[in-house]
């Protein structure tokens, strides 16, 4: 058995969610070793990533597990068995590894709902209005390292996946570049958000009573509920979270930004409105 160095998200998520199977079998590790025919060290590297898991190994783990949701089981199967290397690999040992994850967690998604308090969306963020953000990072970055993120995320950028991003008016008004970076980044959030697959909406300052939406988070719909992802800004990248409480606790906060904000429409005159300001 060949142990993997670097685990990518995806490959520790399907570890995850054969670990929560085990416990909620109430089966430890020796058990379940015993269930398969293997050593214990093996479910212990299975469910630590360090080793891949054939679809076969997952539907007899989900037998004995008593797992009887097919559609889950065939979903962690798909987890396992993909090997595609995508075009986020060009970027390993470039770029941190959270970047990458984030690409391969996107490219997976079935739809992905943004809340942006302070600064527009980097999906839908300008070439200048990036460099702009990556420039102010501390510590601070080189030109090349600038260029590599800039060019990660316009990589990014060429997604069609189902895409709602709810942008606070605070993020539209904060010049990160200068009064003509602000002007393009706006004109770009009107182009795109009549994109088919882009859905813009503003939350104003002037809304009453608004505490729901206080701080940013991207909303990664799985392949099942059960398989979403939220992911949040952290101080080395981003944190991953997928505990069934939280996502529940983060579906349930961004249905309350969606209906504070404006509708798509009125967000887009507000935008248009914005412009004529600069």
């Amino acid at each position: 058995m060949v142990k993997r160095r670097e685990p990518t998200a995806r490959q520790l998520r399907l570890a995850t969610e054969l670990r929560r199977l085990r416990e909620a079998a109430g089966l430890n590790s020796r058990q379940a070793a015993e269930l398969l025919g293997v050593a214990p060290a093996q479910i212990t590297h299975i469910e630590s990533a360090l080793a891949g898991v054939s679809e076969q190994r997952v539907r007899r783990l989900a037998s004995h597990y008593a797992c009887t949701d097919a559609a889950f089981v065939d979903a962690l199967v798909a987890m396992a068995v993909e090997r595609t290397n995508g075009w986020w690999e060009e970027y390993r040992g470039l770029l941190p590894t959270s970047f990458l994850d984030l690409s391969e967690l996107e490219h997976h998604a079935r739809y992905l709902r943004h809340v942006a308090i302070l600064y527009v969306p980097g999906l839908l963020q300008t070439e200048d209005y990036s460099r702009a953000v990556f420039s102010a990072r501390l510590p601070e970055l080189t030109a090349e390292e600038i260029e590599l993120r800039i060019r990660h995320r316009e990589a990014r950028q060429r997604s069609v996946v189902p895409y709602e991003s709810v942008i606070h008016e605070a993020a539209l008004r904060i010049r990160v570049g200068d009064r003509a970076t602000s002007r393009a980044q706006l004109a770009r959030l009107l182009e795109l958000s009549e994109a088919d697959h882009v859905t813009v909406r503003v939350i104003p300052f002037d809304l009453d009573g608004f505490a729901s939406a206080s701080s940013a988070m991207t909303y990664v719909g799985g392949p099942l509920p059960k398989l979403d992802t939220v992911v949040r800004d952290a101080l080395h990248g981003s944190a991953f979270i997928d505990s069934e409480a939280q996502l529940t606790t983060y579906r349930t906060s961004f249905r309350k930004v969606e209906s504070a904000s404006l509708d798509p429409g009125q967000s887009r005159d507000f935008i248009h409105r914005l412009t004529k300001e600069l």
